[in-house]
């Protein structure tokens, strides 16, 4: 009798071992499971803080409004603007910046074309190709008919496009020169070849403040080609001929004053 009450005790002491055992591993398991969840959750906070924060501190086309996901400022110059999502399939985005960045350097060289001779003209310098406005460029008399040479200038940049889209689609595959090959580009970034005209060592410096300046410059150059175009329309004058009349009247040559006069 004692030997099995002895034995039952034993049990009874055995099993409440276990189960306090049990007790134990099964509050430390709910301890670290709570702990970690709420370290994740912890982590989790800290990311989405410093994801705002990252988003927050981004420059904005409207200070406030909510970045497009597919505009993460990877991209000089992106400072969220794309009201019309054109942008969100990733393939059409990367041909738009190229599009818009070359588009802003032929507006660069365009604006400079037609300020330039307009400058030196005012100033009875540049000879004859200065005493042509530009927007009368085409009546100018070249070396060759305005219309071979607008041919030859269109084959010229089809040529160039379709390889710039090869480029696109394929990093790197048109950087060796088709007609002269020992002439090669050295691997970079798809608008940006380098290596082969940097007459002032720019590249050796900060580039990705560069890539902003260029591509700023550019969109201002793309907005006021179109001022001068919209000028000419109104005015029939040159963008320095209009700086000048409105320099003379400020009050009375105006925005509102050419366009109240072709209305009467």
């Amino acid at each position: 009798m004692l030997s099995t009450c002895f034995a039952v005790g034993k049990l009874h002491v055995d099993l409440t071992c276990i189960n306090h055992r049990f007790l134990v591993v099964l509050l430390s398991y709910y301890a670290y499971a709570l702990t970690a969840r709420a370290h994740n959750k912890h982590v989790i906070w800290q990311c989405g803080c410093v994801l705002q924060a990252a988003t927050a501190n981004r420059p904005s086309w409207f200070p406030g409004s909510k970045l497009p996901d597919h505009l993460d400022g990877s991209m000089p110059g992106d400072f969220g603007f794309d009201p019309l999502g054109l942008g969100k399939d990733a393939g059409k985005l990367k041909w738009y910046q190229q599009a818009e960045l070359q588009n802003g350097r032929w507006a660069m060289l365009g604006a400079a074309g037609i300020l330039v001779p307009d400058l030196l003209r005012s100033l009875g310098l540049g000879g004859p190709a200065a005493q042509t406005p530009w927007f009368a460029a085409g009546t100018y008399d070249y070396f060759a008919p305005p219309k071979a040479l607008f041919a030859v200038m269109m084959f010229l940049f089809a040529w160039v496009e379709i390889r710039r889209l090869q480029d696109i689609r394929k990093p790197g595959s048109v950087n060796q020169d088709p007609i002269f090959t020992n002439n090669s580009l050295p691997d970079g970034e798809v608008g940006y070849p380098g290596g082969i005209f940097d007459p002032l060592g720019y590249s050796k410096g900060n580039m990705a403040e560069l890539k902003v300046k260029e591509i700023k410059n550019a969109r201002l150059a793309m907005l006021g080609f179109a001022g001068f175009v919209a000028q000419y329309n109104t005015t029939g004058k040159t963008p320095l001929q209009n700086l000048a009349d409105h320099l003379a009247d400020p009050w009375g040559t105006t925005v509102l004053s050419n366009d109240l006069s072709r209305l009467h």
